[in-house]
């Protein structure tokens, strides 16, 4: 009795541990969409998860990791800094400012210039670079070292991209099995306790190998549900990681000229 109580409570727990996890869901989900969930658009078995997302097709293109946003603000952040090296590298022409104001006392262009007909002033203004040239040379070389750091951060961010895709796909390429596998697990594990219960019913058995039976099959359940839900989590992180899904990825001419 003590043993079958055990399970009892045992089971107890696991239905308040996921029914925590599962309301849980319910507000990542409240407070991504903005909204509460219809009851109907929530799947009602873990089977109905695996319709909701297209499964991969071949011949995918590289290209869609550009649409990833951190592959993005790397990419930006490279034009950046290639616009800072432009405006240092402009500080080294001289900048010229010339200004003139001019007014006269009478319509005569002769007495343009009289003595207390008016004035002209012409005063050119030079600054040029020759004064400050270490500051604009070191500005140009902080900018120059930033685009460098830069550039490595933008290949990092494409390498982390390829290793997250080829670790998700790593999972893919095994979680069926594994699934197939668990199931198969899990049906022989219910005959096995039908059959102990029959035994058990003949005279044959003890309860005690039905309540061993019971047990293990209760855990193969369970790794069933965690294997189905890996499967799940595993589509998820693959949209993720290509950049919000695998469709047919958009021309992206200027982030491969950045990245090269």
């Amino acid at each position: 009795m003590r043993q079958a109580q055990t399970s009892v409570d045992a089971a107890r727990v696991d239905v308040a541990v996921y029914t925590a996890q599962v309301a849980q869901d319910r507000n990542a989900l409240t407070l991504l969409l903005g909204t509460s969930v219809p009851g109907d658009l929530l799947p009602a078995t873990l089977d109905m998860l695996h319709t909701a997302m297209p499964e991969l097709t071949p011949g995918i293109p590289g290209e869609v990791l550009l649409r990833r946003p951190d592959v993005r603000e790397s990419e930006h952040s490279l034009r950046a800094a290639n616009a800072n090296i432009g405006a240092a590298r402009a500080a080294f022409f001289p900048s010229i400012t010339l200004t003139a104001s001019a007014g006269t006392a009478s319509d005569s262009l002769s007495g343009l210039f009289a003595s207390g007909s008016g004035t002209w002033s012409f005063l050119p203004q030079v600054m040029l670079p020759i004064f400050n040239a270490g500051s604009n040379r070191a500005h140009l070389r902080v900018a120059e070292v930033e685009r460098d750091m830069l550039v490595a951060q933008y290949e990092k961010s494409i390498q982390t991209a390829f290793r997250e895709v080829a670790d998700a796909l790593a999972l893919r390429s095994n979680i069926d099995n594994q699934l197939a596998a668990q199931r198969s697990l899990t049906d022989a594990t219910a005959v096995t306790y039908q059959l102990s219960e029959v035994r058990y019913r003949g005279g044959i058995d003890s309860y005690l190998n039905v309540l061993d039976a019971q047990r293990a099959l209760y855990s193969a359940q369970k790794n069933l549900i965690a294997t189905q839900l890996s499967r799940s989590t595993n589509l998820v992180t693959l949209y993720k990681v290509l950049g919000g899904g695998w469709q047919e990825a958009d021309s992206a001419p200027d982030a491969i000229a950045v990245a090269r």
